[in-house]
């Protein structure tokens, strides 16, 4: 048997070490960054959000995810896809991804500030009675649909005192077009006790003008509560920027 001492070869990383360099650890933001980011936090503290623009509030939200990154350039790419503040929380987590910068953790961030803003909306027309509070049934029916990419359908499913009882997404569709089925939504009435409805969908043309199919379906809903002592009091559709009442238009 040998003697001789037994050689193993030296991984490679030890004849590495000369030609190594550091790893770049993250350092503190430039000052005039960090003098930005305060500047829009003192802003907010002191007036709200009016006195911020939509890259402003963005900044500030995504900026929680990335403290030490320059989030400016993703604010700006977010808002040339998706056009406005808004547009950018409604956005589907699968496009907000394919956005360059974006991560699972901004993207559930911006779900869940549109997740607090129709709870919000939501309270504000829970345990009223829809008519006498409509300017804020409209308002949450806007802040829930008005910035969808795709057709839903909704019913709001009122009591005997017209106020609301559930709000249900009974459909979802394309681009421009949900299959909706009166029975469905009758029979949906019946099992939560409502008394009446008020229907509600979106048109993602942002024209909220009803085609003659949301007419027909309309009606058939209509005629199809009837028969079972319910009452529609209306039908909204939702576009980018204002909203129609089937009711207040004359088709109902």
């Amino acid at each position: 048997m040998s003697n001789a001492p037994e050689f193993r070869e030296m991984p490679q990383w030890l004849f590495d070490l000369d030609d190594a360099r550091p790893v770049q650890m993250p350092t503190r933001l430039p000052s005039f960054l960090r003098n930005h980011k305060r500047d829009l936090r003192d802003r907010f503290a002191l007036a709200g959000a009016v006195a911020l623009q939509d890259s402003d509030l963005l900044e500030l939200i995504i900026s929680r995810a990335l403290p030490r990154a320059d989030v400016s350039p993703l604010v700006e790419r977010l808002l040339l896809t998706f056009g406005d503040y808004n547009s950018v929380i409604s956005a589907p987590v699968a496009r907000l991804l394919k956005v360059d910068g974006m991560d699972m953790e901004i993207a559930q961030d911006l779900k869940l500030i549109e997740a607090s803003a129709h709870r919000l909306a939501r309270a504000r027309v829970m345990e009223q009675p829809v008519i006498s509070s409509w300017d804020a049934v409209v308002d949450y029916c806007h802040t829930m649909l008005a910035h969808s990419e795709i057709e839903q359908f909704h019913v709001l499913y009122l009591d005997r005192k017209n106020r609301l009882l559930a709000d249900e997404a009974l459909a979802r569709g394309t681009v421009d077009h949900v299959p909706v089925y009166p029975r469905e939504v009758v029979k949906r009435a019946l099992e939560v006790n409502a008394s009446a409805l008020i229907l509600v969908h979106n048109h993602p043309s942002g024209d909220p003008t009803p085609s003659d199919a949301d007419i027909t379906m309309t009606n058939q809903i209509r005629d199809a509560a009837e028969t079972m002592d319910i009452k529609l009091h209306d039908h909204l559709i939702v576009g980018k920027s204002t909203e129609l009442s089937f009711r207040s238009a004359g088709y109902l």
